[in-house]
């Protein structure tokens, strides 16, 4: 039996489809740099390369029952880094538009979170202060705020005078403005 050196690549192949793990560590050893190399170039990252190239020698082991040539063994191995290179590419890609997406996602869902609760809570401030005003006063207050009713619509629903109705929602602003200081602004824009 001649040396492994001395077999053709197609020679070796065939033994490879039969499970030759000689004929396999001859392939191995005879493109192992060269892929190296070549890798270097198109990835530009010594580690990134060494792994491309022992992916492809293990991905030519695991398939070696399956793997068909249509050119030579070396064409072979080359196209197949320069294939796995661009997945690699592809996966970054995918990776760095999945990582972006998410990281907007979070920074426009905790704004959006933080927003809700922080709004929530200044109603809840400001509703204890409308439900502390007297009866009559939050009544017309609540007429004009929340129903939108002008003072001619509130005095004619409660049979009372305009000038009564403007009273009450004057002094209704002025204990709203005082209990709930800068806030009282945000009553008009919620």
């Amino acid at each position: 039996m001649q040396p492994e050196e001395s077999y053709t690549d197609q020679q070796l192949f065939e033994l490879l489809k039969s499970s030759d793990k000689v004929a396999f560590m001859e392939i191995y050893r005879r493109y192992q740099t060269p892929l190296y190399l070549f890798a270097c170039n198109l990835v530009q990252q010594e580690e990134l390369a060494a792994d491309l190239v022992q992916d492809i020698m293990m991905s030519l082991w695991e398939k070696r029952t399956t793997t068909s040539l249509n050119t030579s063994l070396e064409g072979y191995l080359f196209r197949a880094i320069r294939y796995r290179f661009f997945d690699w590419i592809d996966r970054q890609k995918v990776r760095q538009d999945y990582i972006s997406n998410f990281q907007i996602f979070l920074d426009h869902s905790e704004w959006q979170t933080d927003n809700i609760v922080a709004e929530r809570e200044l109603l809840q401030v400001i509703d204890q202060q409308i439900e502390q005003l007297p009866l009559r006063m939050k009544t017309i207050f609540l007429m004009n705020y929340r129903d939108h009713l002008t003072t001619e619509q509130i005095a004619e629903k409660l049979n009372i005078s305009r000038k009564t109705v403007q009273n009450q929602i004057n002094n209704a602003n002025t204990l709203l403005r005082k209990h709930l200081g800068k806030l009282y602004w945000l009553l008009f824009i919620l």
